[in-house]
């Protein structure tokens, strides 16, 4: 049977929100930093009910779009509120867990391998991915890049071209995941960090600390709202 004449959909009303929050942060020249209306104001002006406004918030929250300060309001953190569908909302949460699953078995045991087989070329290309990353952070930059080139770094330092091929393989989810971590409120400095634990131990050439500390960073990874939220909640 075809499924070109399945039901036809009609866009959730929380999802109309974020069209019209869209327009108007647009339209009012607002900017990363600027607080929306509160909540009940929006409900008010759009004739929705908060909860339609509180869902469209959440899932702007959940893509790093918005901050919501308990007490103190909503914030843009972009200067666009560029939403992503629903759908690949709900794709990119049902893929995570294995892409975290499969970066913590290759980049730890990567790790291990890169504090017993780093040359002093590894070395430098390390520190000086950790200088870009942090010269990104103090920008107010998510880091992206620079963090790509940190893990490209330690993956190269472990000297292990079929554990090398096999991140290749998988690297357009893991640079999903990537983004969806770099996202959250404070992160680009937290990774830094836990960056640097990782080189510190590589460079002393201690395998399981290098290990653990990836390990480490790798749950951290998985802390994200995307995780915690619930699709199946909106109308």
């Amino acid at each position: 049977m075809t499924d070109s004449l399945r039901p036809l959909t009609r866009p959730r009303l929380y999802e109309q929100v974020v069209d019209r929050l869209r327009e108007y942060v647009h339209k009012e020249h607002l900017h990363a930093g600027d607080r929306l209306p509160p909540e009940r104001d929006l409900a008010d002006r759009l004739g929705v009910s908060r909860t339609s406004v509180r869902q469209a918030i959440v899932a702007l929250e959940v893509q790093g779009l918005v901050e919501v300060r308990h007490g103190g309001g909503t914030y843009l953190l972009r200067d666009r509120l560029d939403a992503e569908p629903l759908e690949a909302m709900i794709d990119r949460q049902r893929r995570l867990p294995d892409v975290l699953d499969a970066r913590d078995a290759l980049e730890t045991k990567l790790a291990f391998l890169a504090a017993t087989r780093r040359t002093e070329d590894d070395l430098r290309e390390i520190d000086a991915a950790l200088t870009a990353m942090a010269e990104a952070v103090e920008r107010g930059e998510l880091g992206v890049s620079e963090d790509k080139r940190f893990h490209a770094a330690v993956t190269a330092a472990g000297h292990s071209p079929l554990l090398a091929a096999f991140m290749s393989e998988i690297s357009l989810p893991i640079a999903e995941s990537r983004e969806e971590s770099l996202r959250q409120p404070g992160r680009p400095a937290r990774s830094l960090e836990q960056h640097r634990a990782i080189a510190e131990a590589i460079r002393a050439g201690d395998g399981e600390a290098a290990a653990r500390a990836m390990h480490h960073h790798v749950v951290t990874v998985g802390h994200v709202k995307l995780l915690d939220w619930q699709a199946e909640a909106l109308g």
